[in-house]
């Protein structure tokens, strides 16, 4: 076994999802072993997300999900420990790399349904960081080598972590599954953890954008990016009568919000022939009209996560200033108050817990 010299301990605490308890638990347990083809990780930041609320709160989940398991499925961490000193993983790794850690890197065979196509992110039988099986929020993690992605040069592990779901996801949504092109006009709902983030990305393809939020601060925000203030929805505005009186003929509708209000609009004001991509799903259920859709010969199109490749992409975005995530940062025992500040909407954009070096830096700032 390769190792490094650093001495482990045996044990961590972890905060930890049990079934049928909606409240995180802080809770020691074995340090993770690595597989053949894994390395250990030490965790330097893990980003917290609206659905680690989902997955607290919600027990009809998918078969893979355990009894007991580590939640968190944002990661960025520093290698310490391969699972075998002739894998893959040391062909491209070293010890003391940083690493971005994809959550869902699927299990890589060739007879996989999912992984054979190129859709790792919804593979049912690889490990599921953070999503059902043990994730990000502890000291240490184990990961396979496919779900490892080199930090660049100038990109901290705190972005690095958030950029792992929700730059990765806001990327591969509007790039790979909405294809938008420089010359669409698009309709952006929400600008929140990740649509501030697909934002970005729709201003670096060169498409025209239309935003809407219920915070005139994010608004705001957007304005300094430089969206135009015509091209702003006043907060309170009928967004059908701001479409139908500037004349806007809306090519494809993101909804990263996803909630009955933001479906209907998207169904109402994207033009014949456009494309509703559904990314936010604050409503679990919402209405499809048949006659709408049927008539205006509609595309709605879902997506989750990002396959191979496209968080490489992301990060060198980020490393080149295109790409720029709001991200605070706070301690990994602050879990439960993060979560309930983002779910309650005090965290406007995203969070990311440190540990390690990370954490010891974040304290010299602020004791300066």
């Amino acid at each position: 076994m390769a190792t490094a010299t650093q001495q482990l301990p045996e044990t961590m605490f972890a905060w930890r999802k049990h079934r049928g308890n909606p409240e995180p638990v802080w809770e020691q347990v074995p340090l993770p072993v690595p597989t053949s083809t894994g390395v250990l990780v030490q965790l330097l930041a893990s980003g917290v997300c609206r659905s680690d609320h989902h997955h607290l709160t919600r027990e009809t989940q998918p078969k893979w999900f355990q009894e007991k398991w580590t939640l968190g499925h944002e990661g960025c961490g520093k290698i310490i420990k391969f699972g075998s000193s002739e894998t893959e993983a040391t062909s491209k790794f070293k010890v003391g790399d940083i690493v971005a850690l994809h959550s869902v890197p699927g299990c890589g065979e060739s007879t996989c349904p999912e992984c054979s196509r190129g859709l790792a992110q919804i593979c049912q039988t690889g490990h599921h960081s953070g999503i059902g099986q043990d994730g990000y929020y502890a000291p240490y993690c184990a990961i396979d080598v496919r779900g490892l992605y080199r930090v660049p040069e100038g990109v901290s592990p705190a972005v690095a972590a958030v950029a792992t779901d929700a730059v990765q996801t806001a990327y591969h949504a509007i790039v790979r599954r909405a294809e938008v092109k420089p010359h669409e006009t698009v309709f952006l709902f929400g600008l929140g953890g990740l649509g501030w983030n697909a934002l970005q990305v729709v201003r670096h393809i060169g498409a025209r954008v239309i935003v809407s939020d219920v915070r005139q601060s994010r608004l705001d925000e957007a304005v300094k990016l430089g969206v135009p203030k015509e091209d702003v929805v006043p907060i309170g505005k009928s967004i059908p009568e701001f479409v139908e009186e500037r004349g806007l003929h809306i090519d494809t509708t993101l909804d990263f919000v996803g909630v009955h209000q933001t479906f209907q609009d998207a169904q109402a004001i994207v033009r014949r022939g456009g494309k509703l991509l559904c990314v936010g799903s604050i409503d679990s259920e919402n209405t499809v009209h048949m006659h709408v859709g049927t008539r205006k010969r509609l595309t709605f199109l879902f997506t989750y996560g990002g396959q191979h490749g496209d968080l490489d992409d992301v990060l060198d975005l980020i490393a080149k200033g295109v790409i720029q995530p709001q991200v605070e940062t706070g301690r990994l025992e602050d879990f439960p108050r993060v979560l309930k500040d983002l779910t309650s909407g005090k965290i406007e954009c995203r969070y990311a817990l440190l540990q390690g070096e990370e954490l010891e830096k974040m304290d010299r700032a602020k004791a300066a």
